[in-house]
Order: structure tokens, then sequence, then C-alpha cells
């Protein structure tokens, strides 16, 4: 949604609880408490549904044979007002990987401090953490690229970090003035792709055999797209949440032109997509919930 960059998605500090319901085709609804704000999602191996809250500072699980959710990762202990954004389950080294964000205090205009935190898929312990450079960051996105290397967007400072495996620390992969704003990040058949919550744009950027990223290449669409969220890619195609029309769409890309078609629309504040098997995951933070659609055919 076209928020300017301290002020957008700032969280509420109340603990949320995100009651799930998990229903066997069709749509599958997610009842949220009216406090929770469910912001990115995840679907781990055996179905486990995991669900970031940028109102508190919870990731929560849900397995598929349960009727209400457990928290998996309590970060109450990061400072007051901690939250998540991205989450994403690496299954290869049972990872969930995380977008930890706790506001600096008495700072104006508002600070965040950002943290890449990684949890063991199956306990929730804490694995890995690596603090994003700089006095205010967004760690916002994430996702696995070739060579099984992690990819991170930092939204209000226009950069992609990369992590490799084994690496203790993220190295800087690109920063850009026409990146501010980047948020939603994913490889369409090892192509990489990003979006631009605040510009409406979706970029596609080379990385060559030495690991080095070029220069962003704007796709053009022939329908815009408002506020481009989370992103995922799965059949082909990208799924974008676009958080500032309330749509999903996705889009086919066909080199440098992208097709975009709505599959829901008149939501609230989507922020998330989650392809899984036969259905789409959505985390519509502005309504409070977490639902699913069928994968389009």
């Amino acid at each position: 949604m076209p928020i300017q960059p301290h002020t957008r998605r700032l969280p509420i500090s109340i603990a949320g609880l995100i009651a799930l319901a998990l229903a066997a085709f069709a749509i599958k609804t997610v009842i949220s408490h009216k406090r929770s704000q469910p912001e990115s999602l995840t679907m781990a191996p055996g179905g486990m549904l995991l669900v970031g809250s940028a109102s508190s500072p919870f990731v929560y699980r849900m397995n598929p044979s349960a009727s209400t959710p457990e928290t998996f990762i309590d970060a109450r202990t990061e400072g007051r007002g901690t939250f998540f954004f991205g989450v994403l389950a690496d299954a290869p080294t049972m990872t969930l990987w995380t977008c930890q964000l706790t506001p600096v205090p008495d700072t104006t205009p508002a600070r965040l401090h950002s943290a890449l935190r990684g949890f063991d898929l199956s306990t929730g312990a804490p694995k890995f953490r690596w603090n994003l450079p700089g006095d205010s960051s967004m760690c916002n996105d994430l996702a696995i690229g070739p060579g099984k290397s992690l990819y991170i967007t930092d939204t209000v400072n226009g950069r992609i970090f990369r992590l490799q495996p084994s690496a203790s620390a993220a190295e800087l992969l690109l920063e850009r003035r026409d990146l501010i704003g980047v948020d939603g990040i994913t490889f369409l058949d090892g192509t990489f792709y990003v979006d631009n919550v605040f510009t409406d744009h979706l970029f596609r950027i080379a990385i060559d055999a030495d690991g080095h990223a070029g220069q962003p290449v704007d796709i053009a669409l022939d329908h815009p797209i408002k506020g481009p969220d989370g992103m995922r890619a799965a059949n082909g195609r990208l799924f974008v949440a676009e958080s500032g029309s309330g749509r999903i769409s996705a889009i086919s890309i066909e080199g440098e032109k992208g097709s975009v078609a709505t599959l829901k629309e008149g939501l609230k504040t989507p922020t998330a997509v989650e392809p899984a098997e036969d259905a789409i995951w959505i985390a519509d933070r502005g309504a409070r919930r977490t639902f699913s659609i069928p994968m389009p055919k």
C-alpha cells in the first residue's frame, strides 16, 4: 500500500491470537483475533502453516490435524513492540527464516532495528541471527535462490542482501534508489524478481555466474498493480498480494512484459501469498484473517 517509509506497517504491541480452521479443498477460511495482524505466512513440510504477526512478537503454527493454533516463536524478550514481517520455511535445512523488527524507543522519525533470524523448523529453537546494518532498517521478505542462498529485502533502504549457505552473515547484493520500497522477492524458474510497494513496479534482476547483480529491469505490465507486497512463484507464474488495491494477482512473464490476471479482489490489506499444492494461502492483514483460495488451473 502507498504508505511512506516511516509510517508503513507500524505494529500494535499487543499479543494476538490467530484461530485457524483448515477445511478440505474449495475456500479454506481462517478466523483471526480482532487484534492480530497476520503479515506473512509459509507452508512447512506436512502442511504445517506458519504465520508471522505484525502486531505481536509471535509466529504461530497450525497443525493440519488440530483446530487451534499454537505459539511457535515467542520474541517477547527482544524489546517492546517487537513483531515479525517475512517468514519462510526452508525444508532442506529444516529452518524457519524470519524477519524480526523492533522499534527504537523515543526516535523521531520512528526507526526500526531488524534481524534475520533462523529457528529450527521442528522445535522453534533459535539457530541463527544476523542484525541488518544501519541506524534503521526494515527486513521484509525472504526467498531461497539457486545455490540455496537466502535473499532478504530491506524496504526502507532499497537494499537486497544474500546469505550464502553456512555463512555467518549476509552480504549486500544490491543497493539502489529505485529499490527504496523493495518488498516481495522470489525466483521464477531460476530468475530473480522483486516488487516495489512504494512505486508499484515489478523488476527482474539478473545475477551472473560470479554472483553479481545486474541493473533491475522494469517489467512492463498490461494492467497496473498497486502496492505490490508479498510475492511467490508457482506453476510458471508470479503470485502477488496487492496491499494497495485489495487484490491477489497472478502475473505471467514473457520477455520484459507481464500479463496480470486478478484472482481475488475486495480484500482489505492483503500482504502475503503462499502457493501450496491445490490452494493459495493469503494473509489479509487489514482484515486480520488468513484464508486460502483454490489454485487456478
